[in-house]
């Protein structure tokens, strides 16, 4: 697939299939969120991810959160998810939290399952489910195509202000000059407050950041009551003669 965005045109606009295959490509792909404008990339791929931060001027060791649409995508990166994330995952996603979470380890030893290095930190990873239509497309196509992960890293350069519209996204990807990016088609981000960060890394969960959901809703989801379990499927009724009823069906 070719990259767009080559000589100076402006980024092509992408449907989630066309952006799914940009990204196995190797490009990168804005798209936006319930907050601002999110960067992806194939986090599987070490090249990709050099771009990523050769667009950002971010760090190499800094970790890298990544896109899901939502907490059966989590089975494949944590061995056991812990009591207190499920709470907060079924609290407020799709949201604006992102869970820092341990994730299982690849057969190379690497923290990570299938995760280029430098995407996660010490065994751990922040995952993001946004309920923004376009990114949950996004996340849902990738999970279709077994193109997972996808890094949802903000778009601005590193220090700078976050892209809260589609023009600022515009003018950032203009102002790099990079050619292999494009941007996610529909609605803009909608601008609310960034997401709370949530490490699930020991007994008591811990706040790194308070976001746009506040410590006291944190905690209150925290202390809740598990949910019932499910009642057990009924046993079918018998006839006089032993038979199920309803078997012919």
């Amino acid at each position: 697939m070719t990259l767009p965005g080559a000589g100076g045109a402006q980024p092509p606009q992408l449907s989630a299939a066309e952006a799914v295959a940009l990204l196995l490509a190797g490009g990168l792909v804005a798209f936006p969120t319930e907050t601002s404008w999110g960067l992806g990339a194939d986090a599987r791929s070490a090249k990709a991810l050099d771009r990523l931060r050769a667009f950002k001027g971010r760090a190499a060791d800094k970790p890298l959160s990544l896109l899901v649409a939502g907490r059966a995508a989590l089975a494949g990166f944590c061995a056991q998810l812990p009591n207190s994330a499920e709470r907060l995952a079924r609290a407020f996603w799709p949201g604006p939290l992102t869970l820092v979470l341990p994730v299982a380890a690849a057969p190379d030893g690497r923290a990570g399952v299938a995760l280029a290095p430098g995407v996660a930190r010490e065994g751990a990873v922040g995952f993001r489910c946004s309920p923004h239509p376009a990114a949950q497309a996004l996340a849902r196509e990738a999970a279709r195509r077994g193109a997972l992960p996808i890094t949802a890293t903000s778009l601005n350069r590193s220090g700078e202000p976050d892209c809260r519209t589609r023009a600022e996204a515009l003018r950032c990807i203009a102002a790099q000059g990079e050619a292999g990016v494009a941007l996610l088609a529909g609605e803009d981000a909608f601008g609310a407050a960034p997401s709370s960060v949530v490490a699930v890394l020991a007994a008591a969960p811990r706040i790194l950041r308070e976001g746009a959901i506040p410590a006291a809703q944190i905690a209150r989801a925290l202390s809740a009551p598990p949910p019932p379990a499910p009642p057990p499927p009924a046993r079918p009724a018998q006839t006089a003669a032993g038979g199920i009823e309803g078997a012919r069906l």
